[in-house]
């Protein structure tokens, strides 16, 4: 006798072992060429592992980051208050080392956004500060010609000494 469950191997709706290779396509001009990964470099089949990199990742400059970070503290803390402005010529100065050190790598070293980040953001906090202590300049000379002014034009009047009463 034969075993009831076993169907005859040339019928079309008989499950397929899913294990089994299946043969590739054959289209009207011939079997078509297996699928090509990006670069031209073919595709390893369904279910198997992917290669991740053929090359490991350029590292980046080490001031790279630094002068990024530094660059925008500067501009986002200075609209805060002055102290953080004191810090971005030294992110324009690092910024700029960084870029000029990872264009002569020929590709050794990366991080060049973030270099260039912090070399602008650098010099934009370097011209608020710029901004703000030529600002401080102008208010401490009106406060010294309005006291000036207001003593009734006697000239015997010392202005640094109205201004250290007016801080006090």
């Amino acid at each position: 006798m034969s075993d009831p469950t076993q169907q005859p191997p040339s019928d079309p709706y008989r499950p397929q072992d899913p294990y089994q290779p299946q043969a590739p396509y054959q289209g009207p001009g011939g079997p078509t060429p297996p699928p090509q990964g990006p670069y031209g470099q073919p595709q390893p089949p369904y279910g198997q592992p992917q290669p991740m990199f053929s090359h490991a990742p350029t590292p980046n400059h080490p001031q790279a980051t630094t002068a990024m970070v530094l660059g925008i503290i500067s501009v986002v803390g200075g609209f805060m208050c002055l102290v953080p402005l004191l810090v971005a010529p030294v992110a324009w100065i690092m910024g700029s080392k960084a870029v000029k050190e990872i264009d002569a790598s020929g590709g050794r070293l990366g991080g060049r956004g973030e270099a260039q980040t912090g070399f602008i953001t650098g010099i934009v906090g370097t011209v608020l500060l710029v901004l703000a202590v030529i600002g401080i300049v102008l208010f401490v000379v009106l406060v010294i010609v309005a006291a000036d002014s207001s003593s009734g034009g006697d000239y015997s009047y010392d202005a640094l000494a109205a201004l250290g009463s007016i801080a006090r």
